[in-house]
């Protein structure tokens, strides 16, 4: 990231030192201040140690940040990076971490990257986010074969991105994380347009995109001031957005129509910054949990709510994994992992995974949804 992640954690863990102090650590406050959604629960248990089942060959060249998955129809459990520095597209072996192949070159054209920061897949389409390209990529899996940008009239400073499948079409929303000409957080009457709306469709290889809106409150407690994660749960008409500024620490919840809620996911669970968001879910009951990163180089957790109710139940953290930007989670068996996985950054250069049966027995989880 381009602004300085020291200052950013100090910050964060400053405030959240203090209100642990003023209130005694009593974790009561609700998740927004208007009541207008469920208690938290008031004791945090314990942070489970977990190890990992592997780590991806270390490259901090590359800056890693995101990870996505793809499980192709012949069998391909494919862990798929973006290399922000490398300016490509890394492919690992789910299962074992073992490197596949490598998509990608610097450039502006079709099929060519420039700090590719946000990766989503869906069906068999990987969706990038490009940074400094200020645009939007999709490449047909297996063949890595680009089929079509888009965005870049709208799109300033783009970083994470979220797609699900709505009537018909790919519904994708993307952060951007504009700035001022010094850098600095533009004022809250400015923040209007913080996460793009698009949809895009494909037929006979051909993308087709268009851009529906965009939007960010601003005034009041839905402004959304630094961002970079963003979650789509349709079953709960939920955006799920981490705002990063060190003033705020916290995950912001909008409808998939732009409107804030009033739920707020707050500080309270977030030491350092919070970072890569993931669902794990039933479709039978809408049931799951939310999977929060708080960014640490140090302390680095993974903080776990309920899908439904947005209650705290727990965290877990890696013997290795730290400073994590994005994660991924699988529910399929393959390999060794008979009840998926869930795959963090580590530290800009690695990926690791943990297993999810290990995540289940040590916070008391569900394994799958029989």
């Amino acid at each position: 990231m381009r602004f300085s992640q020291k200052f950013k954690k100090t910050g964060c863990f400053l405030i959240l030192s203090c209100l642990l102090l003023s209130s005694c650590n009593d974790k009561t406050s609700r998740v927004d201040k208007h009541n207008q959604s469920t208690q938290l629960k008031s004791t945090v248990p314990e942070v489970a140690l977990i190890k990992e089942s592997f780590t991806t060959l270390r490259d901090e060249s590359d800056n890693v940040d995101s990870p996505a998955l793809w499980h192709g129809k012949e069998g391909q459990n494919w862990l798929l990076a973006t290399a922000k520095e490398g300016n490509a597209i890394i492919v690992y072996d789910a299962a074992n971490g073992e490197k596949i192949a490598r998509f990608g070159s610097v450039g502006t054209g079709l099929g060519e990257l420039s700090r590719p920061n946000g990766i989503a897949v869906i069906d068999n389409y990987a969706v990038v986010v490009e940074r400094d390209n200020h645009r939007i990529q999709v490449f047909l899996l297996p063949e890595f074969k680009p089929l079509e940008v888009f965005g870049e009239k709208v799109l300033r400073l783009p970083y994470g991105i979220t797609i699900d499948q709505y009537e018909g079409k790919y519904h994708l929303y993307v952060t951007d994380n504009y700035e001022t000409p010094e850098e600095e957080t533009p004022p809250a009457d400015s923040l209007g347009q913080r996460v793009h709306h698009f949809v895009f469709a494909v037929e006979n290889n051909q993308a087709t995109a268009e851009h529906i809106r965009a939007f960010g409150d601003t005034s009041g407690e839905g402004v959304l001031y630094k961002v970079e994660s963003i979650l789509v749960d349709r079953d709960y008409n939920r955006l799920l957005i981490a705002d990063e500024h060190e003033d705020h620490c916290n995950i912001k919840i909008y409808d998939t129509n732009g409107l804030f809620t009033g739920q707020i996911i707050p500080h309270n669970y977030f030491f350092y910054e919070p970072e890569g968001i993931v669902v794990w879910e039933c479709e039978a009951d809408s049931s799951g949990y939310y999977i929060i990163v708080d960014q640490g180089k140090i302390n680095n957790t993974f903080q776990i709510f309920d899908r439904k109710t947005l209650e705290y139940i727990g965290g877990f953290r890696g013997e290795i994994t730290r400073n994590t930007d994005g994660t991924a989670i699988t529910q399929k068996t393959f390999g060794d992992f008979r009840y998926g996985a869930f795959y963090p950054v580590h530290n800009d250069g690695s990926l690791t995974a943990i297993s999810w049966e290990d995540i289940a027995s040590a916070l008391g989880l569900r394994n799958n949804c029989d």
